[in-house]
């Protein structure tokens, strides 16, 4: 327990200072969209990369591993559809619970393995979103099709969007490299290492300058549903599909701590460009994040 919280607790601390950071208007409003841009679009593709290409992909049981972490963020979607009747929760704020219980915060997740386990946690991770990312976007997009505000967006306009997302195209570039045998070609290993040195850092400060306190005065029910499914039974879900599937060790550990990690900053985006419900979204962002430090560690404990 001391090892996870004294990796943990860095990875939390560099999020409030990137919180006190935006509330005192440091270096000021106008750059944390560029920040969270470059870092979406550059360091942390330059991270997987750099972590995939030279990385011994066929000691892992990618088949497996892939099942352990679609199959319980399906079977919590299908929990949340079926629970729908029951927790009389209008439309449009549905939504915000249906992402809040499967979208992941990506940058907390690298920089929490990457405490914990280093270079080798990071390649699974690079596996993991390669499966989970055109999944949990593509469910996200139709419910939002189906229940948010504004309806003119089909989901099958989220395909191309996908094929172009930076995070699976360094993954796909990454495997390929690896697969190819051409690995990382002269000085590029030690260019993209400079750009993935800043990926952590930066994506941290970026999930705490989204951080929004007032919007945590929301109604409670859907912030305990979507919290109480994202923190503690999609990452069991997860642990149990491990264990059946025979994945433990390395794997099993940044399997069930991606499933562990609070919801994303891009289902705030989504649920402002699809009509969902964008101020529910930011608070549970925001309480997500916050009772992440304790139900991370927690979880670990429990099934590791």
């Amino acid at each position: 327990m001391n090892t996870f919280i004294v990796a943990l607790l860095p990875v939390f601390g560099a999020i409030v200072i990137g919180y006190l950071f935006k509330r005192y208007t440091f270096p000021g409003d106008a750059f944390w969209p560029m920040a969270a841009r470059i870092t979406y679009f550059v360091f942390f593709p330059a991270l997987l990369i750099n972590n995939l290409a030279p990385a011994q992909l066929a000691n892992l049981a990618l088949g497996r591993l892939s099942l352990a972490v679609l199959l319980p963020t399906l079977i919590v979607a299908l929990a949340v559809l079926l629970a729908r009747p029951y927790l009389r929760i209008p439309g449009v704020a549905f939504t915000s619970v249906f992402q809040g219980s499967i979208r992941f915060n990506t940058y907390v997740g690298l920089a929490a393995i990457a405490a914990l386990y280093g270079s080798p946690g990071i390649t699974l991770v690079a596996i993991i979103l390669a499966v989970l990312v055109p999944l949990v976007n593509v469910l996200s997009v139709l419910m939002l099709t189906r229940h948010g505000s504004v309806r003119s967006r089909h989901w099958r306009d989220t395909l191309p969007a996908l094929a172009k997302n930076p995070l699976i195209v360094a993954c796909v570039l990454g495997i390929a490299l690896n697969l190819s045998g051409i690995g990382l070609p002269f000085v590029t290993g030690e260019l993209l290492e400079i750009f993935a040195r800043a990926a952590l850092p930066m994506g941290l400060l970026t999930v705490g300058a989204d951080l929004d306190l007032h919007a945590v005065r929301t109604e409670i029910l859907p912030v305990v549903v979507s919290s109480g499914l994202k923190l503690l039974i999609l990452p069991l879900l997860t642990a149990l599909a491990c264990r059946l599937l025979g994945i433990d060790d390395l794997p099993m550990a940044v399997a069930v701590i991606f499933a562990a990690l609070p919801t994303a900053t891009s289902a705030y985006i989504l649920a402002q460009q699809m009509g969902g419900d964008a101020r529910l979204m930011a608070g549970l962002l925001t309480v997500q994040t916050l009772l992440a430090v304790v139900t991370m560690p927690l979880v670990l404990l429990l099934v590791l």
